[in-house]
């Protein structure tokens, strides 16, 4: 009998989870993909105090902290300096969210939790009113890329090859909605 789904669920990040990230972001799994935990606490603490307009996220598997999950607004990135370093932004509708997530604890990779979380965070954001959602992996992630195809992600032909050290992915709604 395989082992049943673990109900996924979504907290905003408030203050009180800034310890909680800056430890996920200093392990060697996260910083591989995400680059300098220092760096990126400070952009979670600019959303936080509304100075970033990305959305963070805590998520949880059957009322565990296992994750981080945010999205972001393509068309607040539309801009010319977010632009010089990634022309593929601009190649994309503005109404676009993009779709980023790190499993926190290294001993819960390569369990289905991220693509559980991100299969929930879709549905969560379709009934939400998002109907164009892109995930932007490193092509070398292939953990990360497995699983957000498992979650209904398929690579934009379009921007391969044009997008730089990313792999520009849309979620296909009528393979999971």
């Amino acid at each position: 009998m395989p082992p049943e789904r673990p109900i996924i669920g979504f907290r905003p990040v408030g203050p009180a989870d800034l310890p909680l990230l800056d430890r996920w972001m200093r392990q060697p799994h996260w910083r591989e993909w995400w680059g300098d935990s220092d760096e990126e606490i400070r952009f979670v603490h600019d959303m936080i105090e509304g100075r970033d307009t990305t959305r963070p996220f805590i998520f949880t598997a059957d009322g565990e902290d296992v994750g981080y999950i945010q999205y972001w607004f393509i068309g607040h990135h539309q801009n010319d300096s977010w632009l010089a370093d990634n022309p593929w932004l601009g190649l994309l509708p503005a109404e676009t969210i993009g779709v980023d997530l790190s499993i926190g604890p290294a001993d819960r990779l390569s369990k289905g939790l991220g693509t559980a979380a991100l299969a929930a965070f879709v549905a969560m954001l379709r009934e939400t009113g998002f109907s164009e959602i892109i995930i932007d992996p490193d092509p070398e992630n292939l953990r990360a890329v497995r699983a957000y195809e498992k979650a209904g992600f398929r690579v934009i032909p379009e921007l391969r090859g044009r997008s730089g050290d990313s792999l520009i992915m849309r979620h296909v709604a009528a393979e999971h909605s």
